[in-house]
């Protein structure tokens, strides 16, 4: 988190005319060491700060010089602003440092600033696997991302699954990184669309401002387009019983497909699994008969058995 940090006492240096480093340690919640430390990393990168010793000494910018937050890059953003949205995984105290900062900012700058914060989400579940494989970044992340926080459409060069591409203008709303893969959620004539940035192929922002309705939220918005793609990939689904020490278990197998009820009379819990087809889920569940029993649907639980059957054949 140190870039990060280095960009907030910056801006804590433009917000006041002067600072020590026991109130940069104060206000980013750090050690007075660390908080000299990083004042003389600005110094060093070029930053045009200098200390003045002695009664009433501490940091200051040369000439009361500013950075002009309007100007910063894609990347320079999500390397500040990012981390102090909702969707940040950074620490409690940095998004708290940084969300004062942000409001401490001059009016034309704010608006960016916290459009920046809520620009994007961080789902860090992957579609249907339980490792997170790493990724460079795909191509047109930062042009989108720069053209989410200034609020323009996009005219889009995209690639289908099959590998067919068209060409269409969007009102870009905000970017989800999920997983290892990034996506882009757009509004279109066509109503809300999203798109897998890594088949974007072309990326040319507009002058024309973003139609961004009132109401919108990513996280939630992202929430309902989650919860759509996961119903397309496992549209089967199970009711079964679970023992309460199984629960667990079920959750770190399953995620996103396991929705726990209320509990039965002999106390075990009732759950709704999804899956993509009756014998992969069957195979599935089968290693899991000491917690677990399938109520719904018999095919289901018939496949268990022959399973079973296979089992005891094999291994007898």
């Amino acid at each position: 988190m140190r870039t990060d940090r280095l960009v907030a006492v910056l801006l804590l240096l433009q917000r006041r005319e002067q600072v020590t480093a026991a109130e940069v340690a104060r206000e980013l919640e750090v050690s007075e060491r660390t908080a000299r430390r990083d004042l003389d990393a600005l110094a060093m990168a070029g930053v045009p700060v200098y200390a003045t010793q002695g009664r009433g000494g501490g940091w200051r910018l040369v000439g009361g010089a500013r950075t002009d937050l309007s100007g910063l890059t894609a990347s320079e953003a999500r390397a500040l602003f990012l981390v102090a949205g909702p969707a940040s995984a950074a620490t409690p105290a940095v998004k708290a440092a940084l969300r004062k900062l942000v409001q401490a900012l001059p009016e034309p700058f704010r608006a960016q600033a916290e459009a920046a914060a809520s620009s994007w989400v961080m789902d860090p579940r992957q579609w249907g696997a339980s490792h997170i494989e790493h990724r460079p970044p795909p191509r047109f992340l930062d042009a989108l991302q720069d053209a989410v926080i200034r609020g323009v459409q996009v005219r889009l060069g995209y690639v289908d699954g099959k590998d067919a591409e068209t060409k269409r203008t969007v009102h870009p709303l905000g970017i989800v990184a999920k997983g290892p893969a990034w996506y882009l959620v757009t509004h279109t004539e066509a109503g809300r669309r999203t798109f897998r940035i890594d088949r974007v192929s072309s990326a040319d922002a507009t002058d024309d401002p973003v139609n961004r309705p009132e109401d919108f939220d990513l996280a939630a918005s992202w929430r309902e387009i989650a919860d759509e793609i996961e119903r397309r990939r496992t549209p089967l689904e199970i009711q079964a019983l679970c023992t309460p020490d199984g629960i667990g278990i079920l959750r770190i197998g399953l995620g996103d497909r396991l929705d726990v009820g209320g509990t039965t009379a002999d106390g075990r819990v009732e759950v709704v699994i999804r899956g993509r087809d009756e014998y992969t889920l069957a195979g599935e569940l089968s290693g899991l008969v000491e917690w677990l029993e399938v109520t719904d649907p018999p095919s289901v639980r018939h496949h268990l058995a022959s399973i079973g059957d296979a089992l005891l054949e094999r291994y007898r």
